[in-house]
């Protein structure tokens, strides 16, 4: 019985779209624009927050050592840094490497360097960290001096920083500026894409209710003698609503094909810029995407079908 009752709402649901091909038609297409705005968004939003995850693990800090410390401790130093939560990679810079660096940022002008060569290079060995988190940029800018300080004393390192403790930080930079605006991006471009699929969301319920309006508005007498003759609300909402969930599902189906194939081309000629390629950047292939974009066009489709559809239905339901 009950799967007879299921056969029925499924087979009513399907009737209603193919009866009522022009509004479906319609349903179909105005939903698919707002889906399509929503994926292109959607697509954008994903990249956004990829790429500035491949820039913020660039970023970092840069830990200057003293001149004084040991191997064994530059040794135990970096190890005990790999350690900490928050670190993605830490490359050592020995003072000559140091000096290579800087010669390349005066190249115009090599004679500055002149005379810096070996025991008289001022450049001091460093350690540069990068994150996988920028948030967690001054946790471990705090566990990697109280390291620099425990393994200063194990080792009995007599140098001492500005302030005049005993450890084998010289100094560290970092680039806080940058990455204070790198976290406020990532915050203000979810903050966005939440805001735009609320508005679509809103946009794509009125059209579905809208049209299911009219197919339920056709049927009004046919719902009335339903009523009369003791059907249940529940008996008579079903099949609109599988018909809400049925365009829904069709507009995401469609989108999907649509939005992957523009995405692909679009994407294949952004990676191939000059700027991309100097900054050694990857963008997410619509392959990394269709799995989670699938399934929010799955829920949209459902989602907006039910409450369309019930939406439509109240005033026809009210007794």
């Amino acid at each position: 019985m009950r799967y007879n009752g299921f056969t029925y709402l499924l087979k009513e649901g399907f009737r209603n779209v193919f009866k009522n091909k022009k509004s479906s038609i319609i349903s179909i297409i105005t939903m698919m624009c707002a889906m399509f705005l929503f994926g292109c968004f959607f697509a954008i939003g994903q990249n956004i927050e990829y790429l500035l995850e491949q820039v913020q693990k660039k970023q970092g800090m840069e830990i200057f050592v003293f001149d004084s410390t040991s191997d064994d401790e530059l040794s135990k130093f970096e190890n005990e840094i790999k350690l900490l939560e928050g670190v993605n990679t830490v490359v050592f810079k020995t003072k000559q490497q140091a000096l290579e660096s800087f010669k390349e940022q005066l190249k115009d002008n090599p004679d500055l360097l002149e005379g810096y060569e070996g025991e008289n290079n001022i450049f001091p060995a460093s350690f540069v960290i990068t994150l996988t988190d920028l948030n967690l940029k001054d946790s471990v800018e705090e566990k990697v001096i109280s390291l620099g300080k425990s393994i200063a004393k194990e080792y009995g390192q007599e140098s001492e920083n500005e302030s005049g403790e005993v450890t084998l930080i010289k100094k560290i930079t970092d680039k806080e500026t940058t990455i204070e605006m790198l976290i406020s991006i990532v915050r203000g471009v979810r903050i966005t894409i939440g805001i735009i699929f609320l508005i679509l969301l809103i946009i794509s319920i009125t059209i579905i209710s809208n049209t299911i309006k009219l197919t339920v508005h056709v049927r009004r007498k046919e719902i009335s003698i339903m009523k009369y003759i003791g059907a249940t609300n529940g008996f008579i909402r079903w099949p609109f609503i599988v018909e809400g969930i049925i365009i829904g599902l069709i507009a995401g189906v469609l989108t999907i094909a649509i939005v992957g194939g523009i995405y692909d081309l679009i994407i294949q000629n952004i990676e191939t810029t000059a700027v991309l390629q100097k900054m050694n950047i990857t963008l997410l292939r619509f392959s990394d995407l269709v799995e989670l974009i699938s399934i929010v066009y799955g829920l949209l489709g459902v989602g907006i079908g039910i409450v369309g559809s019930s939406i439509s239905m109240k005033k026809y339901l009210e007794v």
